[in-house]
């Protein structure tokens, strides 16, 4: 289809949302480390009956994908619809109204067009990077809410099997037994029930960010939730080894877990070594190609050290659980907001977005928690709930009666409507500004420093359309990660700012990952393109889980080579689409040859 064909058809699409949407309030969910396990996106052990309900109301995206797979970058970039590398936010460290540029944020935008806004639990990261004060007064009407029973999350709170009380990783808990008698997320919960009522006759619309702390670690949940996912039913993912054509620099050596006193006590080897047993369980051997590590090395493109230990390792199992777990715990808090809106009489005239700032890793390739550029840790879910335009359901029952997820675990709804197309965060500034009836921020120019209010993202509008399932090739995330070292480093998951190195920039498209490795200077936030230290190419036909790294020296040359061609002040999302166009042609020709 010619592209100007296209973006009229777009804009008849969108014009057709349009005419149907008035002013709504927002109401705006946002988990902690959620991947996508969920029910309404294919995950059969997920028991989250509450949130699949939501989707069988909704659109929803399941190729949603974040800018910086860790909290603070990933929020700050959702949040302002900029991208990492111009809210210069890699770490906890600076705050983007200073350090960058004095950005208009989502809520921010929704205050100026006379909405109440409000933050209540964990939105913008707190600390320096919200300026301590969660950007309020700028994007908030009240100051932002925190649970006070946040201060334990870190204490040692968690009985362990020695009946002393521990800082573990794995901490299930007896919820009369904590200090005040509760949990954070459920005095979130509590607090935007609150909120909620009080907006019941106001005319003022609102804009209502209830930030959940869960699944992020520790564990730190009601046991009860345990019961969901007894530990014999629970298996280790298909790729729990660390695949021989991995560079080292792409490596997350997952230091947030080490520290926890039950990892401790496993005694493992930084920065290799697997999570080890409890006892072992025999497993199918390792498949041929990660027997052995490639001859072909260089120092730029550095490859890990395989694992032959053929058992798989239960205390991996438990972490599966309680993160499951801890997803259940969630649905269970997100279920009583949407029932509350059906109490209130609030759910034909309130928008509801779910999303995540970013995903975590189970075990695949041998890693766990987030910090790094897999899909595991990138994509999230990202669902929209807009009345009027994903639902038009005419009955007088409830439309969000709540789950009790201990009790019916296994309810299973159906997706109202799925976009497959990639997505960012970026997007959702742009998005439910338009959905919620306001004009949506306009396209940030190249350079935009400068520019308080445009978007880095794209407006989705046009895709709430009834059964659309356009397969758009051309749609792209672009994801990045910085790092110390090209080995592995205590602070690899989190370096500061002065210590990133290289940082490696990742484009995801609807058939492949392409991720390159360039050395970047923190003094100038500059990156130069030809100093390459690792690539990465995964093809989604034949290899779904990223496990077989095909980039290798011929491709690193013909990259480097054509690269030439480009100007050195090309960005470099417009780098990465010229090298995957390069990759693509050089692997035909590489296996013609061949």
């Amino acid at each position: 289809m010619p592209t100007c064909l296209r973006l009229l058809v777009l804009l008849t699409l969108a014009l057709a949302v349009v005419s149907k949407r008035a002013k709504k309030n927002v109401l705006f969910i946002m988990a902690d480390d959620l991947r996508t396990s969920l029910g309404c996106y294919g995950d059969s052990l997920a028991k989250s009956p509450n949130i699949d309900q939501l989707a069988s109301r909704s659109q929803s995206f399941l190729n949603a994908f974040a800018q910086q797979a860790v909290c603070a970058p990933s929020r700050t970039s959702m949040l302002t619809s900029r991208r990492p590398d111009t809210t210069r936010l890699y770490d906890f460290n600076s705050y983007w109204r200073t350090h960058a540029g004095n950005y208009t944020t989502m809520p921010q935008y929704f205050k100026s067009h006379r909405y109440f806004t409000a933050s209540v639990g964990k939105i913008f990261h707190p600390g320096v990077p919200s300026n301590h004060s969660d950007d309020y007064p700028y994007s908030w009407s009240i100051p932002a809410y925190h649970p006070p029973s946040f201060r334990y999350e870190n204490e040692k709170v968690c009985k362990g099997e020695d009946g002393k009380l521990h800082a573990n990783l794995l901490c299930a808990v007896n919820v009369t037994e904590q200090p005040g008698g509760t949990l954070p997320d459920l005095e979130v919960t509590d607090e935007a029930l609150r909120l909620l009522k009080s907006r019941v006759n106001d005319d003022v619309p609102f804009f209502l960010a209830v930030g959940f702390h869960k699944p992020h670690i520790p564990f730190r949940i009601p046991q009860e939730y345990l019961s969901l996912y007894p530990i014999e039913q629970m298996t280790l993912v298909p790729d729990p080894d660390i695949p021989s054509k991995l560079p080292a620099v792409a490596y997350n050596p997952w230091m947030d877990l080490r520290k926890r006193d039950d990892v401790q006590k496993l005694n493992i080897s930084f920065p290799y070594d697997p999570i080890p047993k409890d006892f072992q369980v025999r497993a199918p051997p390792l498949a041929p190609e990660k027997q052995t590590i490639s001859e072909r090395r260089s120092p730029s493109l550095p490859f890990l050290p395989v694992s032959h230990t053929g058992c798989v390792r239960v205390f991996q199992l438990r972490i599966r659980q309680h993160y499951y777990a801890a997803v259940s715990y969630v649905d269970a808090q997100v279920g009583r907001l949407l029932c509350a809106l059906d109490k209130l009489g609030l759910a034909n005239s309130t928008m509801v977005v779910f999303t995540s700032d970013h995903g975590w890793s189970l075990g695949e390739h041998g890693e766990w928690a987030k910090y790094s550029n897999f899909d595991v840790a990138t994509r999230v879910p990202l669902i929209f709930y807009v009345p009027g335009v994903t639902s038009n359901d005419s009955r007088r029952d409830a439309t969000f009666p709540f789950v009790n997820v201990l009790v019916q675990p296994d309810l299973v709804f159906k997706n109202q409507q799925v976009i497959k197309n990639v997505v960012e965060l970026l997007d959702v500034f742009p998005t439910v500004s338009h959905m919620a009836g306001l004009k949506a921020p306009k396209i940030c120019p190249d350079v935009c420093f400068k520019n308080k209010l445009c978007t880095e993202g794209l407006d989705q509008t046009y895709t709430f359309t009834q059964g659309h399932e356009w397969r758009l090739p051309e749609a792209l995330a672009f994801s990045q990660y910085p790092r110390p070292a090209d080995t592995p480093q205590e602070n690899s998951d989190l370096p500061d700012l002065k210590d990133i190195t290289v940082m490696g920039y990742s484009m995801r498209s609807w058939d492949n990952r392409y991720t390159v490795w360039m050395s970047f200077y923190p003094e100038t936030f500059t990156v130069n393109a030809t100093e390459v230290h690792a690539g990465e190419f995964y093809i989604y036909a034949d290899d779904p889980t990223e496990d077989k790294n095909i980039y290798d020296e011929y491709f690193h040359g013909e990259m480097m080579r054509k690269m030439d061609s480009l100007f050195p002040t090309a960005s470099v999302p417009m780098r990465l689409r010229q090298q995957l166009l390069y990759l693509s042609a050089g692997r035909k020709t590489h296996r013609g040859q061949a």
